[in-house]
C-alpha cells in the first residue's frame, strides 16, 4: 500500500502569508489550498487565542481560578473528543457539505461567545465552538487530498500547510494580544463571524461537489462515549486542586471515565461500522504515534497557557507586549516545520523525532528557571521549545499514516490530531492543578515546565520503545525531498 504522507498533518496545520504555495497549480487549486488552510487557521488559532486574554475575561465576568481554564478546555475537549466523528461525516454526507456546516457552526458559536455575560455561557459557546472545531478540521485534509494527487504538488502543499500550522499556538497568542489590547477580549471570538462568512462564500464556489458513501450510518453513541469519558477524567482531575486525590469529588468522576471509555470499547467491538477499529490501534505505528501525539500536545497546550500568566502576572507586561513576545516562537515554529522535511532525508523519522524532545527538554528545563527578563525567561528557552516541537510533528504523522490504506487515511488523521488534542486537554488539566498548588504562581509554573521535562524523557521511550521502524522510510524521504 502506498504511504498516505499527507494524513497525519491535521494535528498541526494553519495558513500563513508568509508561505507561498506550490508552484504550477491552477488557480482552483490554489484556490481550495488557501480555504482549507484558512480553515484550519480558525480551528488551530482558536485553541490558544484565548491564552492571553484570560486575565481580562477573569476580570469582566468573574472566573475562578480552576473555572478559568475551561474557557480553553470546553474548546478543547469538545473539539478532540469529536475529531473522530467529523472525519465520518464528511465520508457519509460529503466534505463540502459537512466543511460549509462546521464553519457554520463554528462563526455562530463564536458570536455567541462573544456577547456572553456570565463565565457558564462563556464555556458553553466555547464548547459548541469545539464541536464546529471537530466537523471542520478533519474535512481540509479531505479536501486537500482530492485536489493533489500524491507526489510533489501533494508535498510541497503539505509541508506549506504543516509549516503555519505549527505556528497557530504563537500566532494565537500576537493576534489576542493585539485585539484585547485595542479592542476588548471580546473581538477574539466576534472576528471569527466575517473570516466564516467568506470561507462558506468560497467553499460554495470553488469547492468540488459530494460523493458521499450513503451507505453508512454516524456512530454517534462511539463519539458521545470517548467525549464524556474525555470529560469527566479531565474533570475529575481539576477537582483535586480543592479536594485532592482520594475526595469523591475527584474519584467519582475518574471512576465515571472508567466506565465510559470501557462501554466505548465493548460499542466498538460489536459496532459493523465503528467510530474506532479496534484492529486499527493494534498497529504499533499508529498507537505509538497516537502516543507520542498525546505527551506532545500535553506539553505544548500547556507552554503557551504557562507563559502568557507568567508575562501577565508575573512580569506586568500587557496582553499586546504578552502577545508580541510570541513572536518569535512563531516565526521559530514556522521555520523548524519547513525544514524538517530536510533534515528527514538526512536522519529517518524515529531519530528526528528523538532530537525534537531532546530540543524541547532541553528549552523545558531552562524555561523552569524562570529566569529575570524576557530574552533569558522567555526568548530563549521558548525557541528551544519551538525548535523541538517543530521538527518533530511531521515524523510523528509520516510514521503514524506509513502503509495505511486509503480507506482508513481520515480516521487515523483524526486519531493523531484527536490524540494531540486530549494530551493538551488532560496535561493542561494536570499541570494547572500541580501549578496552583504551589505557594506562588512563579513556583508553580516552575514544577509544571520541570514535569513536561519529565514527559520529554517519556517521548523519548515510547519513540525507542514502541514506535516500529518503517518498511516504507526510504519512500518517506523521497517523498520529502
Amino acid at each position: 500500500m502506498g504511504v498516505r504522507t499527507v494524513v497525519g498533518m491535521t494535528a498541526q496545520l494553519s495558513p500563513s502569508p508568509s508561505v507561498a504555495p506550490p508552484s504550477g497549480l491552477d488557480r482552483r487549486s490554489v484556490a481550495i489550498l488557501v480555504l482549507a488552510c484558512v480553515g484550519q487557521f480558525m480551528v488551530v488559532l482558536d485553541v490558544s487565542i484565548v491564552n492571553v486574554a484570560l486575565p481580562a475575561m477573569r476580570e469582566e465576568l468573574g472566573f475562578t481560578e480552576t473555572g478559568l481554564q475551561w474557557v480553553v478546555n470546553g474548546y478543547a475537549l469538545a473539539f478532540a473528543g469529536l475529531l473522530l466523528l467529523g472525519g465520518r461525516a464528511a465520508d457519509i454526507y460529503g466534505q463540502k457539505r459537512v466543511f460549509v456546516a462546521g464553519v457554520a457552526l463554528f462563526s455562530l458559536a463564536s458570536l455567541l461567545g462573544g456577547v456572553a455575560t456570565n463565565p457558564a455561557l462563556l464555556i458553553a459557546a466555547r464548547a459548541v465552538q469545539g464541536l464546529g472545531a471537530a466537523v471542520l478540521a478533519p474535512t481540509t485534509l479531505t479536501i486537500l487530498t482530492t485536489t493533489f494527487t500524491e507526489g510533489p504538488a501533494r508535498t510541497k502543499a503539505i509541508a506549506s500547510w504543516t509549516a503555519v500550522g505549527a505556528a497557530g499556538g504563537a500566532a494565537g497568542g500576537i493576534l489576542g494580544g493585539l485585539l484585547t489590547e485595542y479592542l476588548s477580549w471580546r473581538w477574539i471570538l466576534l472576528i471569527n463571524v466575517p473570516i466564516g462568512v467568506a470561507i462558506v462564500i468560497t467553499a460554495i464556489l470553488v469547492v468540488g461537489p459530494d460523493h458521499p458513501e450513503r451507505a453508512h450510518r454516524l456512530d454517534v453513541l462511539g463519539a458521545i462515549l470517548v467525549t464524556a469519558g474525555i470529560t469527566a477524567v479531565a474533570y475529575g482531575t481539576v477537582q483535586t486542586h480543592e479536594h485532592g486525590w482520594l475526595a469523591p469529588q475527584t474519584l467519582i468522576p475518574l471512576a465515571v471515565d472508567t466506565v465510559l471509555l470501557a462501554v466505548f470499547l465493548l460499542v466498538e467491538a460489536r459496532t459493523r461500522r465503528p467510530l474506532v477499529p479496534l484492529a486499527l490501534l493494534r498497529e504499533r505505528s499508529v498507537a505509538g504515534s497516537s502516543l507520542v501525539m498525546f505527551l506532545m500536545g500535553s506539553i505544548f497546550f500547556a507552554m503557551w497557557y504557562f507563559l502568557s500568566l507568567h508575562m501577565q502576572g508575573d512580569l506586568n507586561y500587557t496582553p499586546l507586549q504578552a502577545g508580541m513576545g510570541f513572536l518569535p516562537h512563531a516565526l521559530t515554529l514556522i521555520v523548524s516545520s519547513r525544514i524538517a522535511p530536510a533534515l528527514l532525508r538526512r536522519m529517518g523519522n524515529r531519530t528526528l523525532i528523538v532530537t525534537g524532545a531532546l530540543i524541547g527538554m532541553a528549552g523545558l528545563i531552562w524555561q523552569a528557571q524562570m529566569a529575570s527578563g524576557y530574552v533569558l525567561g522567555i526568548l530563549l528557552p521558548g525557541l528551544f521549545m519551538c525548535l523541538g516541537v517543530g521538527i518533530s510533528f511531521t515524523p510523528i504523522a509520516l510514521i503514524g499514516t506509513a502503509g495505511i490504506d486509503r480507506s482508513d487515511s481520515g480516521l487515523v488523521s483524526g486519531l493523531l490530531t484527536a490524540s494531540r488534542q486530549v494530551g493538551g486537554s488532560l496535561g493542561l488539566a494536570v499541570l494547572a492543578t500541580v501549578a496552583i498548588s504551589r505557594p506562588t504562581p512563579t513556583q508553580g509554573y516552575s514544577v509544571a515546565f520541570l514535569i513536561g521535562a519529565g514527559l520529554m524523557v517519556v517521548t523519548i521511550a515510547v519513540v525507542a520503545i514502541v514506535l516500529p521502524r518503517p518498511k516504507t522510510e526510504p519512500d518517506i524521504a523521497q517523498q520529502a525531498a
